[in-house]
C-alpha cells in the first residue's frame, strides 16, 4: 500500500446515554456520528514526509533523514503497541519545536503523528516517504470523538503503509474493511495516540472510530452491540465551553452530599441505557414500529431532566429541548454537558419540512446544526468514486496542502 494513494475515514462518537453514571460504575451508550474525518496517504517521490491538518492549520515537511532519529529514539513491537515514554516525548518536542506543557491541538497532532509514524515503522526498520493530508468534518474540542477519529486514521494509515496490514477485500460500493485481527491492531495503535492526546482517555472513543455502530461501555469493558439500526438525529453545537473535569468533580460532590438522592438518578440511567440497548435491538431486527420510537423519545427526554438533576445542564441545552420541542422533536445533551453538544432524535418519518424548521431556530441562537445519522460503520478505506464531490475535491485539491 505505501506505493499506492488511499483514503481513509473514521467516524466521530456521541454519547447516546449513560453521560457521568458511567464514571459510577453505570452503562454507557457510544455510538458512531455520520461526520468524519478522512485521510488521504499518498507516497513521496523525493524522500520527504509531508503532515497537512487544514482545519488546524499545519503543514509540515521533513527530509526523511531528519526522520531517521525516531527508528533509535522508539524502541516498539508494531504487534504490541505500548505508550510514549516521558523521555520519547521530549525527543519528539525538542525535535517538533513544541514548547514543555503545550497541550493546543496544533502541537498535540503533530506530537502524536510524529509518535505513531515511529512507533509503526520501528519493527520494520524502515520509514515511508509519504504525504499526510487529513481533513474532518468534525468540530474540534466538542466532545465529538475528533481526536479519535484522527488517531484510528492514522494508525490504519501507516499499518498499511508499513505492510503490516493487508489492503482489505472489495466490499460494496467502494468502501472496504479491514478484518477483526486489522482492526484490533488499528485500535490498539489509535488508543497509544489517544493517551498522548488525552493523557487517560476511557477508550471508547477510539474503539467506536475504528468498529462503528454502537458500543456498550459498562466497568471499564467495551463491548459491540451486534445489532444495530441507523437512525437520524440532529446534532447540535451549543458552542458554549466547558470543563469536562469540572462537570464530573460536581456529579461526584453532589452523589457524596445527597447519596439517598442521586444514586437513584444514576441507577435510572443506568436502566436507560438497558432499556434503550433492547429497543435498538429490536428495530435492528426489522421489528421497528412507531411505539418503537416513541419508547426512545421518552427516554431521551427523562435522560434529559436526570442530567439536570445532577447538576450537568446549561441554559444552552435548555433552549435547545425547547426550540426543537415546538416541532414536536425530543432532545437531550450528548456528552459532559455544561453546553457543548445536544442530539435531538428524528423518526423515519420525521419531515424535511420540521427539520428545516429546527434547524433555522437552532441556528438562531446562534448554534452550529447538523443534520446526521448515528450508528454507521468504523475505520473504512475508501475508492474516489464513493466519496462525496465535496470531499473528494478537498482530499484532491493540493492547493490545501502547500
Amino acid at each position: 500500500m505505501a506505493n499506492k494513494t488511499f483514503i481513509i475515514s473514521a467516524p466521530g462518537k456521541v454519547i447516546l446515554h449513560g453521560e457521568h453514571a458511567v464514571v459510577h460504575g453505570k452503562v454507557a451508550l457510544a455510538v458512531s456520528l455520520n461526520l468524519k474525518t478522512y485521510l488521504r496517504i499518498r507516497p513521496c517521490s523525493d524522500q520527504r514526509v509531508q503532515l497537512n491538518l487544514p482545519n488546524i492549520d499545519v503543514h509540515l515537511s521533513w527530509k526523511s533523514a531528519a526522520l531517521q532519529f525516531l527508528l533509535t529514539a522508539i524502541d516498539a513491537d508494531v504487534l504490541n503497541p505500548k505508550a510514549a515514554s516521558q523521555e520519547q516525548m521530549e525527543q519528539l518536542r525538542r525535535f517538533a519545536g513544541i514548547p514543555e506543557g503545550s497541550t493546543d491541538a496544533m502541537s498535540l497532532s503533530i506530537l502524536c503523528f510524529l509518535y505513531l509514524y515511529g512507533a509503526i515503522s520501528a519493527s520494520s526498520r524502515q520509514l515511508p516517504n509519504v504525504d499526510i493530508l487529513v481533513w474532518s468534518e468534525l468540530p474540534t474540542g466538542a466532545g465529538l470523538g475528533s481526536s479519535a477519529a484522527y488517531c484510528v486514521c492514522l494508525a490504519a494509515a501507516l499499518l498499511a503503509a508499513s505492510g503490516t496490514i493487508a489492503c482489505p477485500a472489495p466490499l460494496e460500493k467502494g468502501i472496504t474493511r479491514w478484518n477483526e485481527d486489522d482492526l484490533e491492531l488499528i485500535n490498539k495503535w489509535a488508543f497509544q495516540g489517544e493517551k498522548l492526546i488525552h493523557g487517560n482517555p476511557s477508550g471508547v472513543d477510539n474503539a467506536v472510530g475504528t468498529w462503528g455502530g454502537v458500543l456498550r461501555y459498562h466497568a471499564g469493558k467495551i463491548t459491540p452491540l451486534s445489532r444495530v439500526p441507523t437512525l437520524r438525529i440532529l446534532l447540535t453545537n451549543t458552542k458554549v465551553l466547558r470543563s469536562t473535569k469540572v462537570l464530573v468533580a460536581r456529579v461526584k460532590d453532589k452523589l457524596n452530599k445527597l447519596p439517598n438522592i442521586i444514586k437513584p438518578v444514576l441507577d435510572s440511567i443506568d436502566a436507560i441505557s438497558c432499556e434503550c440497548e433492547r429497543i435498538l435491538a429490536e428495530i435492528a431486527s426489522g421489528n421497528a414500529v412507531d411505539e418503537h420510537y416513541t419508547v426512545l423519545e421518552e427516554l431521551i427526554d427523562i435522560n434529559q431532566q436526570h442530567l439536570n438533576v445532577i447538576g450537568v445542564g446549561h441554559s444552552s441545552l435548555d433552549r435547545l429541548c425547547q426550540a426543537t420541542a415546538a416541532y414536536g422533536l425530543h432532545s437531550k445533551l450528548t456528552g459532559a454537558g455544561g453546553g457543548g453538544c445536544g442530539l435531538t432524535l428524528l423518526r423515519p418519518d420525521t419531515s424535511p419540512s420540521v427539520v428545516e424548521a429546527s434547524k433555522r431556530a437552532l441556528k438562531d441562537f446562534g448554534y452550529d446544526c447538523w443534520e446526521t445519522n448515528i450508528g454507521g460503520s468504523g475505520v473504512s478505506l475508501h475508492s474516489p468514486s464513493s466519496l462525496q464531490k465535496d470531499i473528494f475535491q478537498v482530499l484532491c485539491d493540493v492547493r490545501n496542502c502547500q
